[in-house]
């Protein structure tokens, strides 16, 4: 990911669950701006009674969940962004995953956009897209003729 960030040059990282909790890391080491869904916040402290095997749901593939996973996790842990300009928080206070005032509260000095209701999945993300490509820098002229409701 680093090697990829490097050819990009300056990309906006953008991250759900799981994936805002990497691109939050990622944005830190490369001082990157990041925008975040429903990002997990310190997923290796989620984990007890879940160490041995699990099953992919949708592949049915098995692995094993070692404390080394958990560990690997726990390294990657950073401060928390502390710039409004380089980060956007979105939540969803439904989400039935992640209990969302956790992330409101580790991404406090960020810019936080907070919805109620919706779920983990973050429902209406097709009518945010303009807002997302305009933090990624993409004036609306580049994409005023895409309806986002049809999405």
């Amino acid at each position: 990911l680093h090697s990829e960030i490097a050819r990009l040059g300056r990309p906006l990282l953008v991250g759900s669950s799981l994936g805002g909790y990497y691109a939050t890391h990622l944005a830190q080491q490369n001082g990157l701006a990041q925008l975040l869904i429903n990002p997990a916040v310190r997923p290796h402290q989620r984990f007890t009674g879940y160490l041995g095997p699990q099953t992919n749901y949708y592949s049915g593939e098995t692995w094993e969940l070692t404390h080394d996973h958990v560990q690997a996790l726990a390294e990657l842990e950073v401060p928390a962004p502390q710039d409004a300009q380089r980060c956007q928080v979105w939540l969803q206070t439904g989400d039935e995953t992640l209990d969302y005032r956790y992330a409101e509260q580790y991404y406090a000095a960020c810019t936080l956009r907070i919805e109620a209701g919706g779920d983990h999945s973050y429902q209406g993300f097709a009518r945010q897209l303009p807002d997302l490509l305009n933090f990624a820098g993409i004036g609306a002229e580049q994409f005023e003729t895409i309806d986002f409701a049809a999405l």
